[in-house]
């Protein structure tokens, strides 16, 4: 069964920018990709700053297993996460949520003055990787205004880290870059919101395989 996983495009309104980083992972050495991962336990545990959007909500839900607005959250929290655990980027905001704090690395997350802020965050795609890959996913992809970025840790980037470069690129130029071929497909997908504003209501694509044809369909 694929990992349930999600990744993070931060982008610039103002400039159509977004922020890619080159990774060091084994199964995709020297990639310019976005920060994300699989969804952890303790994202299902985590409290956040506010909740998603209902109509995010709804389509993180839809045609999957889970029912509750907790499976849907970690999906967005397991993003900034991961964000944060490859970056340094905070995406939250001040103030104290209720309940505990599972540990690391969301207790250092927290010990930065915010929570995370799952609101901020737009669905922009979902993606299963085709049946006869060795690692397989059923990929969330999502997208927040550099606005949103509450708070930075230092010297996360570096030669031996999992991301050794993070640079601002304008949309068009990142498509350009040696990526993987469903992150090229998701930022054209985003460039197409873009012009849309990125209303919540706007259908999501959704890449999954169908009687072993790869095709795009919409979460409506």
């Amino acid at each position: 069964m694929p990992l349930r996983s999600s990744s993070l495009i931060k982008r610039k309104t103002s400039r159509k920018s977004c922020l890619a980083g080159v990774t060091r992972a084994v199964f995709l050495p020297g990639k310019f990709v976005f920060p994300g991962g699989r969804v952890d336990a303790t994202d299902r545990a985590m409290q956040a700053a506010m909740p998603l959007h209902l109509d995010t909500e709804r389509k993180l839900l839809a045609d999957t297993r889970f029912q509750s607005a907790k499976d849907a959250q970690a999906l967005a929290l397991a993003a900034i996460r991961e964000t944060f655990e490859e970056t340094g980027l905070v995406i939250g905001a001040k103030g104290a949520a209720k309940g505990s704090v599972p540990p690391d690395p969301w207790s250092k997350f927290v010990q930065t003055g915010f929570y995370p802020d799952p609101s901020l965050l737009q669905f922009i795609a979902r993606a299963i990787t085709p049946p006869g890959f060795a690692r397989r996913f059923d990929a969330r992809f999502f997208c927040v205004d550099r606005g949103a970025i509450a708070h930075r840790l230092k010297n996360i980037i570096h030669p031996d880290a999992e991301l050794v470069e993070l640079t601002w690129l304008p949309i068009a130029a990142a498509r350009r870059l040696d990526l993987p071929v469903i992150t090229g497909l998701v930022l054209e997908d985003l460039q197409s919101l873009l012009r849309a504003d990125l209303r919540p209501d706007l259908p999501v694509p959704f890449y999954t395989t169908r009687n072993g044809d790869f095709i795009r369909d919409l979460i409506e």
